[in-house]
């Protein structure tokens, strides 16, 4: 069994590789091997460092995939999602899509390892797909190769922030928005693989557990047993009340539990319920096809008919997830990047190098 796993995970590897001749990053000054001549410790610096966090805190891998792809939705790869508020410019980590990141700090520890090693070198946005690779590794999921020669952005765009995909959307809003960069159909059920790890608190599905979409009901595509466990764990007694329209759409953001007893934390939601090692994407696509969706936006995948399909698919091949997982996250670690004279290498991955701002 160990062998046959090991025979998988190789042919992974080829595959992996064979996708570097069949596609091209946005930017043609991308490479595979960037820093091979300026920096050829850096993967191994991110990985090993990553490691280091990830042995002690393992939440670190699902916060900087979370980071990762909350940056390249937003004007590209090119790191802004990390930039800090200040007087002239305004900060995406204060906008509401993205007030619960995490990961910012293993950000600044990693970045720290880099300029110890090789100041001014390695750009954040390349530290930043570069560890999300390894954090989707270290949770289970497939390797893939990464092209380098990022550069960082001098700007943060807050006001694009809110252009991110919703837990609360729909089918149709939540196609119309990955479209929007690129993504087909297929890729959009492929990335929201994603969501196989992590935590949810319960403010992005509550509502679903009781009156949704302006009825006394919870939401009816939610498997009623697991809807029972979801409440168990928020433990609220209680939902305020609030004004909403007819539609079934949950496209307001949560609102907020009146009464509760636990923590922040502990009001929260494994999306590997069953424990790491579960499998990175079985439990995910299986959950769907069951009622179990944690999220809104992810049940809504069994809405639709294509979507449904691929749902399907992904829930009987592990092999094929993976596959196309790694082919979609090369495509969004390339997506509208900053290459050669455009943008800065920073050395604080939380502030421009430029003394304008």
């Amino acid at each position: 069994m160990k062998h046959h796993g090991k025979i998988i995970h190789l042919l992974l590897l080829i595959g992996c590789s064979l996708l570097i001749s069949f596609i091209s990053p946005s930017d043609s000054s991308l490479e595979y091997d960037y820093y091979r001549e300026s920096c050829p410790q850096a993967q191994q610096v991110i990985r090993s460092t990553l490691r280091r966090i990830y042995d002690r805190n393992s939440t670190v891998a699902p916060a900087i995939l979370r980071l990762v792809f909350h940056d390249c939705f937003v004007q590209g790869c090119d790191a802004s999602v990390l930039l800090d508020r200040t007087v002239f410019m305004g900060s995406e980590k204060d906008t509401l899509p993205n007030q619960s990141l995490r990961g910012f700090d293993h950000i600044d520890i990693i970045k720290s390892e880099l300029e110890n090693v090789c100041p001014g070198v390695v750009s954040c946005a390349d530290l930043l797909v570069v560890a999300a690779r390894e954090s989707v590794v270290l949770a289970g999921g497939p390797f893939y190769p990464v092209h380098t020669g990022r550069k960082d952005s001098d700007h943060s765009f807050p006001e694009i922030s809110y252009e991110l995909p919703s837990p609360l959307d729909d089918l149709p809003t939540t196609i119309a928005r990955f479209a929007s960069r690129g993504f087909t159909v297929k890729e959009t059920v492929t990335l929201l693989g994603a969501h196989s790890t992590g935590m949810i608190h319960c403010k992005f599905f509550e509502r679903r557990l009781y009156k949704f979409g302006g009825t006394d009901q919870p939401d009816p595509s939610l498997d009623p047993e697991f809807a029972e466990l979801l409440r168990s764990v928020c433990n609220s007694t209680q939902i305020q009340s609030q004004s909403e329209s007819s539609s079934a759409s949950p496209s307001a953001s949560p609102s907020p539990s009146t009464t509760s007893t636990k923590s922040d934390e502990e009001r929260s939601m494994k999306m590997d319920y069953e424990g790491r090692g579960s499998g990175f994407g079985i439990l995910y696509y299986r959950g769907l096809l069951q009622g179990k969706g944690i999220l809104f936006v992810d049940q809504q995948l069994t809405a639709g008919e294509e979507t449904a399909s691929w749902v399907r698919q992904y829930a009987s091949d592990v092999s094929m997830f993976h596959k196309d997982f790694a082919q979609v996250m090369m495509k969004l670690s390339s997506t509208q990047v900053l290459t050669g004279l455009s943008g800065e290498v920073r050395t604080n991955c939380r502030e421009v190098s430029s003394s304008l701002w």
